[in-house]
């Protein structure tokens, strides 16, 4: 396999990072329960989301509550916390996986109830569990350029629509052991909504500043996790496989142009399970202390896992120390991005 795509920058950083919680929690006892029939029927023993996966609960939004609010809302939270108005803002990214309708984009809605300014350029990004990385580096280049000075990243995701679908799916007389598996991880998502303002670290000096990152694909394995809002059928053995050889052979090649085997302060890592966080960490040798989780409460929150997970430590972590998130996303790609704190 051919190597990583390398980028580095050099005058953009992190002015803030905010997250918002979904407000319902729903426990996999919960679930279990709901599938209890469909477990004895096929053999099945409940404990497997909870025990094997690591999830022990979730959460979901209100009903009435859509992707697009729960994008702005963590938006708003994160512009407070930058503490700039509104109107300098020249690029909104929407990175959610969860989207209502194919037209107009989350960026459109979100820009709307955040009343930006029209000549803030706004636009979706689409790329699994990565979005939110992707944008980053996006954002960083732009910001590099000197073409903008401020971007806003937002990202809402939800499971409810989706694990009630699945829920009703497997509950059907004629579902079997097989269609519990393949929807399997349906049931380890999880609900949440976290936004970034980038700026410039010539007009911010206090700016995190990201210094660099890779990315690699492996697309081959673009049939290993499919889904939209309705279903999402996952062969969970095979990704895990592919997704640990591709996420190894990127960083042996990133050790190349980046310090990292040593040094490392923080790993931000993609949220999935206790098996992917357990494996990828002996796989890659991180030290998992320096890992901190939030799968257990929160699930899988696609996307926006990454930035809820750094919202949730950016009071612990240190002037000078460096943060490295990481994750993969179905298709497969991975990428990682070092920020020096």
């Amino acid at each position: 396999m051919t190597g990583n795509s390398v980028f580095r920058h050099q005058h953009a950083g992190v002015l803030s990072v905010a997250s918002v919680d979904a407000p319902n929690i729903v426990t996999s006892d919960w679930i279990d329960e709901q599938l209890a029939e469909v477990y004895q029927r096929n053999g099945l023993r409940a404990g497997l989301l909870a025990g094997l996966a690591g999830v022990e609960e979730r959460r979901w939004w209100d009903a009435d509550v859509s992707f697009s609010d729960a994008a702005a809302l963590a938006g708003q939270l994160a512009i407070e916390k930058a503490g700039i108005d509104p109107s300098q803002i020249g690029v909104l990214i929407s990175t959610s996986v969860c989207k209502e309708h194919l037209e107009p984009s989350v960026a459109c809605l979100v820009h709307e109830r955040l009343k930006l300014s029209s000549s803030c350029l706004n636009f979706d990004i689409g790329n699994a569990c990565l979005g939110f990385v992707n944008a980053m580096h996006l954002a960083a280049t732009m910001i590099d350029s000197g073409s903008v000075e401020y971007v806003l990243i937002v990202d809402g995701e939800g499971s409810r629509r989706t694990q009630e679908a699945t829920l009703e799916r497997l509950r059907q007389p004629d579902s079997t052991a097989l269609d519990v598996f393949s929807e399997f991880a349906s049931l380890t998502l999880g609900s949440g909504a976290a936004a970034m303002v980038m700026a410039s670290a010539n007009r911010h000096p206090e700016t995190h500043r990201l210094i660099g990152g890779m990315a690699r694909a492996a697309t081959q394995h673009n049939s290993l996790c499919v889904g939209d809002l309705e279903r999402m059928t996952t062969d969970t053995h095979g990704l895990l496989v592919a997704g640990l050889d591709l996420a190894e052979e990127a960083w042996t090649e990133a050790l190349v142009d980046f310090d990292w085997s040593a040094g490392i302060d923080w790993y931000i890592l993609h949220q999935v399970s206790k098996v992917h966080t357990t494996m990828l960490c002996d796989r890659l040798g991180l030290d998992s202390t320096k890992a901190p989780i939030t799968f257990p409460h929160f699930g899988n929150i696609g996307p926006a896992a990454i930035p809820i997970t750094l919202a949730s430590v950016q009071d612990k972590i240190k002037p000078g120390e460096r943060v490295l998130c990481l994750g993969i996303g179905s298709g497969l790609n991975t990428s990682a991005l070092e920020i020096l704190w």
